[in-house]
Order: structure tokens, then C-alpha cells, then sequence
């Protein structure tokens, strides 16, 4: 978890590889932004209203996060996964949706990973990355306002429950840095 810009995609990247390497087998990133993009371009009414949140930086509702991640988890769900869910959940409400999800399909409670960073240096890497959703500076402040708004309290939750293992990560260092911070503090807390 973190801001838009935080770099959650490539930590669970490089954490996939990571874990593929330790011996973890059927390693599976479900990114909700990569869901989003992919959902938006489709050619229908509810995709344009997506698109139309998507484009002035909003934060987009709860049933459209949750369908997203969920029908990934219906239709890719063996019963052996070790699950990398990459920007999810983004609201309390969505929280518990999740929370019931890994009870249903049987896993242990799971280790979230927050890589804080602030929001100047969130805006400088969306500014940086040349997506189209990242090229307005009020859109870009609009995502860190429901980060903070939204996300965050996820986050403190995720923070105070003992049902999770709970991991932060100094997100504003370089690529590999960040990586060797987390993958540090995962096997003190998975030991």
C-alpha cells in the first residue's frame, strides 16, 4: 500500500521475484490500477464514468475496486497462491470486503506494507512516469487528498490489527534500497 507514485508496482515486482527465488511457487500480483487502466479503454457506460474519475484524479467507488480484485481472485484462485495485492484495499469498506475474502478462501491473516512516502516526492514520480492520468497537477493533488482521506486510515487500521503483520518501508530512497528495506523487515516479521 501507499500514494499513487509510491512505486508499489515495481516493489512487487522485484518482491515477486524475490519470493519465486526463496521457493514460493504460483506467486500472483494483482494490481488494481493495471485492472482500471485495462477497464477504462472499454467501450461502454460505465467504463466512461471510470474514465472520467480516472481523468480528473479521483478516487474511483468502492463496488468498482472490489469487482476488480475480486473477480481476479474468482476466476485465477487455485488454493495456492501467495497473493501480492498491489494498491488495494483503498477504503475502510473495502478493507472488510477483504478481510472476509482471505477468511473465505482460507488464508491466515497476511503481512501489508506501506511504503511511505510524502507528497511532494509522490507528485515529483507521477510527474516523472508520463501517464496520461498523471499529467494534471490538480488531478495529482486530488490523489493525494483521497490518499490521505481515504487510504491512510486503511492503513492505521491495518497498522493496530494483530490479525496482520504489518511492515513500513521508507519508500523515498532509491528502487533498491526501498527493496532491501522490505525484504529486511518481511523476514524479520515472517521469522
Amino acid at each position: 500500500m501507499g500514494r499513487s507514485g509510491s512505486g508499489k508496482g515495481t516493489q512487487v515486482d522485484l518482491l515477486k521475484k524475490y519470493l519465486e527465488e526463496k521457493g514460493a511457487k504460483n506467486v500472483l500480483h494483482v494490481t488494481t490500477g493495471g485492472g482500471f487502466r485495462t477497464f477504462i479503454e472499454a467501450d461502454n457506460f460505465a467504463a466512461q464514468k471510470a474514465r472520467e474519475t480516472q481523468n480528473t484524479g479521483g478516487l474511483q467507488p468502492e463496488f468498482l475496486a472490489i469487482w476488480n480484485w475480486a473477480n481476479i481472485f474468482i476466476n485465477t484462485l487455485k488454493g495456492d497462491e501467495t497473493i501480492l495485492l498491489d494498491g488495494a484495499p483503498r477504503m475502510p469498506m473495502e478493507l472488510e470486503v477483504l478481510r472476509k475474502a482471505i477468511t473465505f478462501f482460507g488464508y491466515n491473516g497476511a503481512t501489508v506494507i506501506h511504503l511511505d512516502v510524502g507528497e511532494i516526492w509522490a507528485i515529483d514520480k507521477l510527474s516523472s512516469r508520463g501517464r496520461e492520468d498523471d499529467k494534471d497537477m490538480e488531478a495529482m493533488k486530488q490523489k493525494m487528498e483521497w490518499f490521505t482521506k481515504e487510504v491512510y486510515p486503511c492503513i492505521e487500521t491495518y497498522e493496530k490489527d494483530s490479525e496482520y503483520t504489518f511492515i513500513r518501508v521508507n519508500g523515498e530512497q532509491t528502487i533498491e534500497q526501498v527493496h532491501s528495506e522490505l525484504v529486511s523487515k518481511l523476514e524479520m516479521a515472517t521469522s
